[in-house]
């Protein structure tokens, strides 16, 4: 079978669609034919062999509303499509003007796979003309993939395709989450560093919807004596941090892989208080969840957050927005042995049934196989 991805960017580029993209395409390149079509971060044309994967990547002219664009991706797209010659397109989305080039050049007789792992919420001024192109593309789709139920059931744009849509479950690489050798070490480094007390830990990119004002603002409202650590980067950290006047919180910034497995063992919870549907599943969760760190996590109406952690058995969920409900969910979470073991043992087992590599490689053959026999 020969399979090509088509994503906004591809490794070394992080994110979470990037990291899916680059675990489904080396995990199926080692039967199969893969190839990737994505943008480069600057405006050279690239063809290369990442492992297995033959990559195209398309120079970025410009970015308009968090979308690049090209004038090179049309004539790139077709060549690619037609020397490589694939069975299946793998397309993820959101990302609207590969989307439109797309329907422009697909061959009728290669089958489309939509991966869609988010609705459009953000750029609602331009959303009426990325629309028509979005509902073609469904249209177009032999398969729609998902990454929870709740998103299934509670996208307004899949709602006419539900008949073929399945679930393709996001997923962590659980080697990177196992205890190496000198990480206890290390995490009785951290320990020490914060003078033993209880850690609080946030993980991710430092944006609108991932709710950190609403952690910051919860602080104020937590009665145990604990640290607040805040890792990763982004567009909002200096503001974040010249509207932060606690001691509490530290920000460390990026951290590496095996530093995010420290900071995870070493934490007491797990904050994540992202508030809208642009997080569309929340991989941190299932990291945490592997290693039985508890997390607080607010009401997403529509999003998989809740559905990959479960309130009061994986998980303590508050009402959205509730700040005051967040710093008593983490008091509780601290200072309740008997809830934080439950809810942590809860939690590595249901990540280890559902969220680890294989099941998601597994979900994606299955709905391959739909696919091929025309299901």
């Amino acid at each position: 079978m020969r399979i090509m991805h088509v994503s906004k960017y591809y490794y070394p580029y992080l994110g979470g669609v990037e990291n899916t993209c680059k675990y489904l395409a080396d995990s199926f390149a080692l039967k199969n034919e893969v190839a990737v079509v994505c943008f480069n971060e600057d405006k050279e044309n690239v063809i290369e062999k990442v492992g297995n994967v033959k990559v195209y990547r398309i120079g970025t002219w410009i970015n308009i509303a968090r979308q690049a664009l090209s004038l090179a991706y049309f004539p790139i797209l077709k060549k690619a499509i037609r020397d490589f010659n694939p069975d299946i397109i793998h397309f993820h989305w959101a990302n609207p003007f590969p989307a439109a080039v797309l329907l422009s050049v697909i061959p009728k007789n290669v089958k489309l796979v939509v991966h869609w792992h988010m609705d459009i919420i953000k750029q609602k001024r331009i959303y009426p003309f990325i629309k028509p192109f979005e509902t073609a593309l469904l249209k177009r789709a032999n398969r729609i993939m998902v990454t929870s139920p709740n998103y299934r059931d509670c996208s307004k744009p899949l709602q006419p395709f539900k008949d073929k849509v399945d679930i393709v479950q996001s997923a962590i690489e659980e080697e990177l989450f196992k205890k190496q050798e000198g990480d206890d070490k290390f995490i009785e480094e951290i320990g020490k560093l914060y003078e033993s007390k209880p850690i609080v830990f946030f993980v991710g990119r430092h944006i609108q919807y991932k709710g950190l004002p609403y952690l910051i603002e919860a602080e104020k409202y937590v009665k145990s004596d604990c640290v607040f650590i805040i890792a990763g980067k982004g567009p909002l950290t200096e503001n974040l941090k010249s509207s932060c006047h606690s001691d509490r919180i530290k920000f460390i910034g990026k951290v590496s892989d095996d530093e995010l497995r420290c900071y995870l063992y070493a934490s007491r919870v797990l904050a994540f208080p992202s508030i809208t549907k642009n997080e569309a599943f929340g991989l941190s969760l299932a990291q945490g969840m592997y290693c039985k760190l508890p997390a607080v996590t607010f009401t997403i109406e529509g999003s998989g957050v809740n559905w990959v952690s479960i309130n009061g058995e994986t998980c303590l969920e508050v009402p959205n927005g509730d700040v005051k409900a967040y710093a008593e969910a983490i008091d509780k979470l601290i200072d309740d042995d008997e809830l934080h073991a439950k809810l942590a043992e809860t939690g590595y087992e249901r990540v280890k049934k559902l969220f680890v590599l294989p099941k998601e490689i597994e979900a994606c053959k299955e709905s391959y196989q739909k696919v091929k026999s025309k299901v």
